[in-house]
This record gives structure tokens, sequence and C-alpha cells, in this order.
């Protein structure tokens, strides 16, 4: 985490002292440029950093998230922008001129970075609908349609308005079953609590399996776990239930390094029956292979939520997004219906997905 902050601060020093140099302002203009942009970093501390947490309004402390987590996104694409041009006028690709006091210079880099960023929020707004078709050998009374999500994030950014949108969506398919695999909750339960989010749980009208995710562990999990009650969530937590014929075993989060193993709750099921894993980190498939479970659902990734995020997160697991399978087990890797941070999708997708489980035989 100190390694990722001291990167955070210097790209941060470096786009300041390059904004400074390009932008063709007086002295005061340029100053004033360098003193927003710390102000943007300033928002990020003071949102993340425990010591001021609970110290502002809530809507005090949402415009604190929403602007400091979007200077991080901004901050990315302008620290490749500016590295681009100087690296273009070292090889004399463009003119020395472009990097002091150029309106064209100032131009090309924040409005190249300007207009990814719009279309990165256009682009988180449009929620694709992923469809799955899953066929068992296993006894089954009917298909199974289940409606699945990850990374909801609600909280400062994503409110009550946003979400009753996606309540609609999930309704409109009419399943029988709604599973999300972790992290409903982003990092803290004030918002939450406060927009009545729990009503909007109890509209969607089918049952809701949940398993936890690593920012559950950022609240008060007592909070969370009275929330998951109020919002009518069954929350399975290194625990399994049986709905419509199938078993749906809930894993804790990994954060919870004493967790039980999927080996040991696989006991605890009927492994006859068609079997469904809600793991929120896609870490290890290859337990859910030799354990022999049909479906594994997992989030987390947010498939690096913006380019060239996307390349991290695919050197770090598996696969961080999609469909993969192994041996007999099917997995799913979304990334994720909401986001942390700044709504932007650049290279990704915000997504849910509507799966159906149909025995041999029957079409």
């Amino acid at each position: 985490m100190k390694f990722i902050l001291l990167l955070v601060l210097f790209a941060h020093v470096y786009v300041s002292w390059r904004a400074f140099k390009i932008v063709p302002f007086p002295t005061l203009g340029k100053w004033l440029v360098v003193v927003l942009m710390l102000l943007a970093l300033l928002a990020l501390v003071l949102r993340f950093v425990r010591q001021f947490q609970g110290a502002f309004s809530l809507g005090f402390d949402s415009a604190l998230y929403v602007v400091g987590t979007s200077w991080l996104i901004a901050l990315l694409y302008l620290f490749f922008a500016f590295a681009i041009l100087d690296i273009s006028v070292l090889l004399r690709w463009v003119p020395r001129s472009f990097n002091h006091d150029s309106t064209w210079g100032a131009a090309a880099v924040f409005g190249v970075v300007a207009l990814l960023m719009a279309l990165g929020s256009v682009r988180y707004q449009s929620k694709d609908r992923v469809e799955l078709n899953l066929s068992t050998s296993k006894p089954l009374p009917k298909p199974l349609k289940l409606v699945m999500l990850s990374d909801v994030h609600l909280g400062f950014h994503i409110g009550k308005a946003e979400f009753s949108q996606w309540v609609d969506l999930i309704n409109a398919e009419q399943p029988d079953v709604v599973l999300i695999a972790g992290d409903i909750i982003d990092i803290s339960m004030a918002p939450v609590n406060a927009q009545r989010l729990h009503e909007e749980f109890r509209r969607i009208k089918a049952p809701v399996y949940a398993c936890y995710g690593n920012h559950e562990y950022f609240s008060n999990i007592d909070e969370v776990n009275k929330f998951y009650e109020q919002a009518g969530i069954h929350l399975l937590r290194d625990s399994a239930a049986t709905v419509h014929g199938v078993n749906i075993i809930g894993r804790d989060d990994r954060t919870n390094g004493h967790r039980a193993t999927l080996h040991s709750l696989m006991q605890k099921v009927d492994a006859s029956r068609f079997t469904i894993v809600l793991d929120h980190q896609p870490f290890h498939l290859e337990q859910a292979e030799r354990e022999r479970v049909d479906f594994q659902f997992s989030g987390h990734t947010h498939q690096g939520q913006v380019f060239p995020m996307s390349l991290v997160t695919r050197a770090m697991y598996e696969t961080d997004h999609g469909f993969l399978r192994k041996g007999g087990t099917s997995v799913y890797v979304s990334s994720g219906i909401g986001i942390w941070g700044g709504k932007f999708r650049i290279g990704t997708t915000s997504e849910y997905v509507v799966a159906t489980i149909t025995p041999q035989g029957v079409e």
C-alpha cells in the first residue's frame, strides 16, 4: 500500500509540474491549476484517511469521494499523456515548443484526457446483459433462472436513484433467485443507512443470496450484518443453502485468513445436486475444479476498471473477466455492475449476468 501511495504522489508531482510548464497562462494562472490539482488530491486523502472519516457531513463526504477518486483516473491518463509528449519531444517527433506555454500542447493533453473520461463515464452508465446457458445431468425440478451480480459498491457515489434502476433490471428478468458475489457495500455504512437502501433490496421479487467481499470488511461488520437482515439478504458466510433443488455455497472473503476451506464446505451439501459457489475473489480456481463444483461465480477484479489497469488484473488472475471451463467446473468472473471510485469504464464494461440452468434433455 505504501508503494502505491508513493506512486500516486510521484505521478501527482510530475503531472503538476508538467501542467505548470505547458498551460499558456500567466504565472498566477499556472499556480491556480496546480492548486486545483492539489485540492483534488487532498479530497482523496481526506476521504480515505481514517482520522477524517465521519468528520464531515454526508454531502461533503460524498463530494470528496467523487472528486478524489475521479482525480485518480484523470491523474493516470495525464501522467501517460505528458510522458508520451515528453518522449515525442525527445525523439523530435513534435516541436519542443509544444512543451512550454503551448496552447496546442495543453489542448492536446487535456483535451484527449477529458474526451477519454467523458466516454468512460458514458460507458459506465451502460450496463451489459451477459447471458449464460448451463446444462446439467444432475436432477433439477425445472429450468432455473438466476440473475447474478458482483461489486455493487453502494455508498457515497452509488446511491438510491442508481441502485433503484438496477433493481428494475433485475425484476424485469423475473428470476427464480438472485446471487451477489460480494462487495455490496463500498467503504462506509453511513450513506447506505442514510438513504435507507435496504428498502430498495426489499423491492427485488426473488430471494437474494450473497457472500462477503473484501469491501464489507472496510466498514463495521456488525452494521453490515444488520443491513443484510433489514434488506432481506440471505448471507452465506462459509455456509450453504438449498434453493429450488440447487446447492448454493457462499464463502467468506479471503480477507478472513481463517475462512473455511472449500473442501469442508462441500462436505455439508448433497453432491448429487447442482452446486454453485459464490467466492468474491477468483483466486485458486483449481480448488473448485478439484471439489467438482458445477459452477463458481466471482467478481472483485472489475477487469481493472480502466485500461491499462486491465493488463494488471489480467496478469494477476487466471481469468479476470468472463467464462472459463476447468474440467467439469464452469466459472464466470464478472467485471461488476457497480464500481469503486470514479464512475468511468475505459476498455471495460459494467454488467449483470442472467444464467439459466437446464436439466439435460429439457429444452
